[in-house]
């Protein structure tokens, strides 16, 4: 098989980047290990940036988007048993952020994608890149007992952290930056009404907590735990007894509880691999870094990188320019840095450290209490919270 760019992996960035590619005519084929079903499975992020948003309505898959998501104007931190609204609309100009699960966005890509008839393999096993330090790289993989060779012209590794796209690079070529947190995030999803409005993210002496939403009548909950505590551990009960001590007492009360439809405990990392480009085969999304999910950057950093490769493979095939490749690991990293920068910010600010001592703990409370008497520091929360610039 022949295709202009092969694309190893169908989560959000690969495809939403075959999308936008199968739109300006450039040939492609998606390559997933897992089964439709199975990624269609996966509870992610579900806030979306406005320049996110745009890009789904570009890739042609915004429709239900914007009929079904949330626009959200602000959000809530919640410590000294109160609620501090963050008002992004006034603190930005005018920008909001939009709550959309990111299983409904994989959902309407996949749609898409069929819609215009362009090709996904999925259990497609053993997935190999080859030759992308040459000028003809391909891919190799498995499917029903037999091995296929797609030739192609550039490969995009979107196929997460634990992916082979990364894994196939030259260890020596990578320099990669690491921070593992002390405390993983025990979720929860129940069809329940949420119990705002708007997020509400909780600094609390027991540990943060976060109350989110899929709908007005799902909700996603958050409570921080210790990085070895077991799911098993948890029932519904035993969950809803901890949030609620974690939140102002009236938004306590308020909370309607019900039975978990899901639960899980995700660690916590922050990570990054440089350069994102090796030859002919370019790094985009979880395959590149990892955010705390505490700043809800991981599905929007995903979507910036996919803006700029795309943006540099149009300018390739349509003029005949290599500039925009050639840019494109600088680019994607000077956003990827700043968006690591803010989750780590929100992280370290909203969490309970096991060696932070009562020092740490006043340090929070300073910062939580000065950003509510200054314009300019919640500008700045306001500012990469709603998303920067690409």
């Amino acid at each position: 098989m022949r295709t202009q760019v092969a694309i190893i992996g169908s989560g959000p960035a690969g495809l939403l980047l075959g999308q936008l590619l199968s739109r300006a005519g450039i040939d492609n084929v998606i390559l997933e290990r897992a089964s439709r079903a199975h990624v269609l499975s996966r509870i992610r992020a579900g806030v979306l940036e406005e320049g996110t948003a745009a890009m789904l309505d570009e890739a042609g898959v915004g429709a239900r988007m914007r009929a079904e998501g949330l626009p959200h104007d602000g959000f809530d931190l919640a410590f000294d048993n109160r609620r501090h609204r963050v008002d992004l609309h006034t603190l930005t100009g005018g920008k909001r952020v939009l709550v959309y699960g990111q299983t409904e966005v994989t959902h309407d890509l996949m749609d898409g994608r069929d819609a215009i008839g362009a090709q996904t393999v999925y259990e497609a096993r053993d997935v190999q890149p080859h030759g992308f330090d040459t000028e003809t790289p391909s891919v190799t993989y498995e499917k029903d007992g037999q091995t296929h060779r797609i030739a192609c012209d550039f490969i995009a590794g979107c196929d997460g952290f634990h992916g082979i796209a990364r894994q196939s690079i030259p260890h020596e070529a990578l320099e990669t930056f690491e921070r593992i947190y002390p405390f993983g995030w025990l979720g929860i999803i129940a069809d329940v009404p949420p119990v705002g409005d708007e997020l509400i993210y909780a600094n609390h002496p027991r540990g943060f907590a976060l109350c989110s939403m899929r709908s007005t009548t799902r909700s996603r909950y958050y409570v921080q735990v210790a990085a070895d505590e077991r799911v098993e551990e948890w029932t519904d009960a035993r969950f809803w007894d901890e949030i609620r001590r974690r939140l102002p007492d009236a938004t306590a009360e308020a909370m309607t509880t019900g039975s978990s439809i899901e639960k899980s405990i995700a660690p916590l990392r922050s990570f990054v691999a440089e350069p994102m480009r090796f030859g002919r085969l370019f790094l985009a999304g979880d395959a590149a870094h990892i955010v705390p999910p505490t700043g809800a950057k991981g599905l929007n950093l995903a979507a910036s990188d996919v803006r700029y490769l795309f943006d540099a493979l149009r300018e390739y095939y349509i003029e005949k320019s290599t500039a925009g490749l050639d840019a494109y690991s600088q680019k994607a990293l000077a956003r990827v840095w700043k968006a690591e920068r803010f989750s780590w910010w929100m992280t370290s600010t909203l969490h309970r450290f096991p060696d932070q001592g009562t020092f740490g703990q006043r340090i929070q409370h300073a910062e939580l209490d000065y950003l509510f008497q200054s314009r300019a520091a919640l500008t700045m929360l306001a500012e990469n919270y709603v998303g920067l610039p690409f």
